[in-house]
């Protein structure tokens, strides 16, 4: 029996499969603030919007590990070399995918602490753990990205995969990744942004607010706009995009080079 095919309306309401689960891990992680901190839980809302998140990310890992083998992600990752910068690292799930014969550092950097622990853990079956090292912060924050060497110009690569979505603008933070690249340094990326489709873009618009607020990112950016906005680079006839006009997370994907 042949499978049946997504429709529009199927489509629209596909956000649901992850939406309701990130709303209950976030009540849940809410529950567990109130109770330990009562009222305190309520007047920082960002802290718990990233305990939460953290949380959803944590305990769908092992799901979003099994689903990015299936796609060209492990390829892109193992390209990886030398000195690296791994934008939302999350809680790791890209560790066991880089070649550790093409490493020879890699600064993780995420403005959520609650991954540290997790992160720590992957690494201990690894042989980059002497090779990695995770940094609380945000691309913007150079004074901290300084004191560790990352510097403009000082970056072979850098890799993002899913992080774009989840930035507060991807325009500026593209600009900073393109400022730490050396000359030739590539930036390697497999992320979602908004449909070429104009019916799923509306679709997209109306699911944004609770996609953003639950889950922790934003469906309908222009993502392959921001990153090819960023500088001049090589290689911008092999980026590639997802050719299904239902889908809400479009992806865009790639392996740029910084123009010398």
């Amino acid at each position: 029996m042949p499978r049946p095919q997504p429709t529009r309306f199927s489509s629209f309401w596909s956000p649901l499969m992850l939406l309701w689960p990130a709303i209950t891990i976030q009540w849940a992680s809410f529950v567990q603030a109130f109770r330990t901190r009562g009222f305190a839980a309520l007047w920082n809302p960002t802290k718990q919007l990233d305990f939460g998140v953290a949380s959803l990310l944590i305990e769908t890992s092992e799901g979003f590990i099994q689903y990015e083998s299936t796609t060209v992600v492990p390829s892109l990752v193992k390209q990886s070399r030398g000195k690296i910068l791994e934008l939302g690292p999350g809680p790791g799930n890209q560790i066991h995918r880089f070649d550790p014969d093409l490493v020879e550092f890699i600064h993780a950097i995420d403005p959520n602490p609650h991954f540290k622990e997790d992160i720590a853990k992957k690494l201990q079956s690894t042989d980059l753990e002497s090779r990695y090292k995770f940094l609380v912060c945000g691309v913007e924050d150079s004074d901290v990205l300084r004191a560790e060497g990352v510097t403009e110009g000082s970056m072979d690569t850098i890799l993002s995969i899913q992080v774009m979505c989840a930035v507060k603008d991807p325009r500026p933070v593209m600009k900073e990744v393109y400022k730490l690249l050396k000359p030739g340094g590539q930036f390697i990326f497999w992320e979602h942004g908004k449909s070429t489709d104009m019916l799923t873009r509306i679709g997209q618009t109306l699911w944004n607010p609770a996609w953003s607020a639950f889950v922790g990112c934003n469906m309908n950016r222009d993502i392959r706009g921001a990153i090819l906005a960023a500088g001049e680079w090589e290689g911008l006839e092999k980026v590639e995009d997802t050719d299904d006009p239902l889908t809400f997370l479009p992806r865009t994907w790639g392996v740029l080079v910084k123009r010398a």
